[in-house]
């Protein structure tokens, strides 16, 4: 079979499926398969598929129909310009998370200290160490596999400059940090049912699930993180669109100061940060 029947193949099951982005995801997995990129399909669509790769590309092929995410069978996610591995034990990285990451570098000086809180695949915390100068980093999760991918991470990315602590918020955590930094789970309990079968049954609960209100975790970090702040320290958190309210309310009672919320490329409320002088 040849590459451009493959690929009409793939994208016409995958749009049977139900599956949004039916035409990228076919092709992504096709470049997958065949270590090809995207000029492939119109340069060299008649060029016949080796037996084995075209049976390989219709076992994911399959695989994305039954809604397993995209990221769990090519096992990368592109964060920042960076590769991620990921698995069923992390949130996949999301391109509004780029947000938090870019204003937290607006404040990130050479040499400064940084929590991740809630870690996950690590693509936080890396992606500030990677584009800063000897800054160090603590990741925290309370998953052990999680940490195991972000483990893997920072070997791939070669980045030595990170530690990652199991703990449950910052029961484990020692020291103090210029930066803190967290996309803690967001979503009230009872909405986890109605999320996408790539969401819901795919990625953990664990970094889902955010409590009856959504909110339970923004309680905590913001209340605790003013023990590991040093003074001037910055607190920056990854919010629902609907939490910007709640979560700068939380930060203003506990005493930051300038708290600040920043939209996502789509305009909507992603990120709130304040400064924490005590």
């Amino acid at each position: 079979m040849t590459y451009g029947e493959l690929f009409w193949l793939g994208k016409q099951k995958l749009e049977k499926a139900g599956v949004g982005e039916a035409d990228l995801d076919a092709r992504l997995l096709l470049e997958f398969v065949c270590q090809t990129n995207r000029h492939d399909l119109l340069a060299h669509a008649e060029r016949e598929v080796a037996d084995a790769q075209a049976q390989r590309y219709r076992e994911l092929i399959t695989a994305r129909a039954g809604h397993v995410p995209l990221q769990h069978l090519t096992g990368v996610q592109e964060f920042m310009g960076l590769p991620f591995l990921v698995d069923g034990s992390v949130l996949i990285p999301r391109q509004d998370t780029e947000i938090l990451v870019e204003e937290a570098m607006k404040q990130l000086h050479d040499g400064f200290r940084i929590l991740d809180m809630c870690t996950g695949s690590g693509c936080i915390l890396l992606s500030l160490l990677h584009y800063s100068n000897d800054c160090l980093g603590v990741g925290a999760d309370i998953s052990p596999a999680a940490l195991a991918m972000a483990q893997k991470n920072a070997k791939a990315l070669g980045e030595e400059r990170a530690e990652f602590v199991q703990s449950d918020l910052f029961a484990q955590i020692e020291g103090t940090f210029e930066i803190i930094v967290s996309n803690p789970p967001y979503i009230p309990s009872a909405v986890i049912g109605s999320l996408m079968e790539e969401v819901r049954l795919h990625e953990p609960l664990s970094a889902l699930d955010g409590g009856s209100d959504g909110l339970s975790f923004y309680r905590r970090i913001t209340a605790e993180s003013r023990k590991y702040l040093c003074r001037g320290g910055y607190l920056f958190l990854e919010i629902g669109y609907d939490q910007k309210d709640a979560v700068a309310g939380m930060m203003e009672e506990a005493g930051f100061d300038d708290v600040t919320a920043v939209p996502d490329y789509a305009g909507l409320d992603r990120v709130v940060y304040g400064r924490y002088d005590h």
